[in-house]
């Protein structure tokens, strides 16, 4: 396309892309940029090609972050396209995934959030034999939550028995309803967190809100990624 061979100045893609002048030669030493043509005296010269592919990986970079965007856009001048499909589409599944679990967290936290905690004495906390009892899980699960930063009671000495309060034990009853709900112990360990720092559910419901805010800002960033980069790719075989 005649509209892709313009001659482009190093400083004409960065600000046409939205970043640094760096930012563009260490992008072309990257692969991200597929190599700019040099002029007599040793000059770049970019095209459109250049701007387009500079844009997607910025856009491909919110998404789906920077490490990710670079294998993505390497794949798009490398080809096969095969290759490069394969990669927009984990990255889209990685973020359906994401939603699933968010679901999953915001229906299984708003069933146990919703108890009281203030007003349960601290004579009604729990031994790991007796938590775990009331869970139905063995006391090993509890051990290896403990473990993993989910539940991590008080002990009674440095290396003595673990001792549930009544605030560990609700956290150990959020944890097993998003275990039982297929949740994984990593997703699990980021929200952990929140779920201890909420003692409402509506402070909860609202960093719930914001991860899921955040979830669709880089699902469209994906979505403005494939839109810059699809001029680039070759027409399909009919």
């Amino acid at each position: 396309m005649a509209s892709l061979q313009s001659a482009l100045r190093t400083v004409d893609v960065a600000r046409r892309a939205g970043c640094s002048v760096q930012q563009v030669r260490n992008l072309e030493r990257d692969g991200v940029l597929p190599p700019a043509s040099r002029t007599a005296s040793g000059y770049r010269r970019y095209t459109e090609t250049h701007v387009r592919s500079a844009v997607a990986y910025r856009a491909f970079a919110a998404g789906a972050g920077p490490v990710e965007a670079k294998r993505i856009m390497r794949a798009a001048h490398a080809g096969p396209r095969s290759g490069l499909l394969a990669l927009l589409d984990a990255a889209h599944a990685r973020l359906a995934a994401e939603r699933r679990d968010l679901a999953l967290a915001r229906e299984a936290a708003a069933a146990i959030t919703a108890e009281p905690i203030g007003d349960v004495r601290p004579s009604d906390a729990m031994t790991v034999s007796e938590l775990a009892s009331a869970l139905g899980v063995r006391a090993s699960t509890l051990r290896h939550w403990d473990a993993e930063g989910l539940v991590v009671p008080a002990r009674t000495a440095p290396r003595g028995a673990r001792r549930y309060s009544p605030a560990d034990v609700r956290d150990a009853r959020i944890v097993h309803q998003l275990r039982l709900a297929g949740h994984r112990i990593a997703p699990l360990q980021a929200l952990m967190p929140e779920l201890r720092r909420a003692r409402r559910w509506d402070d909860l419901a609202a960093a719930l809100a914001a991860r899921d805010a955040d979830i669709d800002a880089r699902s469209r960033a994906l979505v403005r990624a494939a839109a810059a980069l699809d001029p680039l790719l070759p027409a399909e075989e009919t």
